[in-house]
């Protein structure tokens, strides 16, 4: 098979710091990929280069065969994407937006109504649909960006910590919708801090730490390499530079 994504010795700098070191990852359509990595390993920067929003890099990125510094466009077209931040225009309204970013993708106004409505009346949002989102709670405007995300029913979802924000029935919510995504063949390229909800809905992982690949397989692949049980300690066997038992002492220490 194909795969949907595939990235080949992928380097990125910024000035004279080597964030990416050639990063190649194929992945294959309808897999749940969770990219997870300490703070600073380069799970942004790679998720940003999948999205089109980075060009200046070496290596190659393909996405449905499609060389994604050529045509990023087209590209663009193919995916959704959630990031971390909410950033709207905040003088419009979840209708308003949601309406702009139908026409980007060229879908029908009726179909883009009944989506938008469906979408936040399941995250609670009805009545705020015509309610300018200057006023909103960073959760709410969450919700409205995960909504805008699919809208065009994308085959490959890129998630840069997409719960940010989001209160708990939501996080359950769109870890259901994540699971029920997946069943339905879509690709999702999860980026998370969340090593519970990764290990939840993940079916292969890859974890990066100073800009490489330390980690690749199942859950239970990674379980038997680093005969440990859970994500967690997987990824603190790899990136930590000491024990956490250590790290929260030393925090403690600072109060004496």
């Amino acid at each position: 098979m194909e795969p949907i994504i595939r990235i080949q010795n992928l380097n990125k700098f910024y000035g004279t710091k080597h964030v990416l070191k050639d990063i190649s990852i194929d992945i294959e359509p309808g897999q749940v990929i969770g990219y997870i990595g300490p703070n600073g390993a380069g799970k942004s920067t790679t998720v940003k280069i999948l999205a089109g929003l980075l060009a200046d890099f070496t290596g190659d990125v393909f996405v449905k065969g499609i060389d994604i510094r050529k045509d990023p466009v087209a590209v663009k077209s193919l995916i959704g994407f959630v990031p971390e931040l909410a950033e709207l225009y905040d003088v419009l309204t979840p209708n308003e937006f949601l309406s702009l970013m139908g026409s980007l993708y060229n879908l029908p106004e009726g179909v883009v109504t009944e989506r938008a409505g469906k979408m936040l009346d399941a995250f609670g949002l009805s009545g705020n649909m015509n309610q300018r989102m200057d006023t909103f709670s960073k959760g709410m405007k969450q919700k409205v960006l995960i909504t805008s995300g699919l809208l065009h029913n994308p085959e490959i979802i890129i998630l840069d910590e997409p719960l940010s924000g989001l209160d708990a029935n939501s996080v359950i919510i769109v870890k259901e919708l994540i699971d029920k995504l997946a069943k339905s063949g879509k690709t999702i390229f999860y980026s998370s801090h969340m090593m519970d909800v990764v290990e939840k809905v993940s079916n292969r992982i890859i974890l990066i730490d100073k800009g490489e690949v330390v980690a690749d397989g199942s859950i239970d692949e990674l379980r038997q390499l680093q005969n440990k049980e859970s994500l967690e300690d997987i990824f603190a066997g790899l990136t930590a530079t000491e024990s956490m038992h250590e790290a929260s002492e030393k925090l403690l220490n600072a109060f004496d």
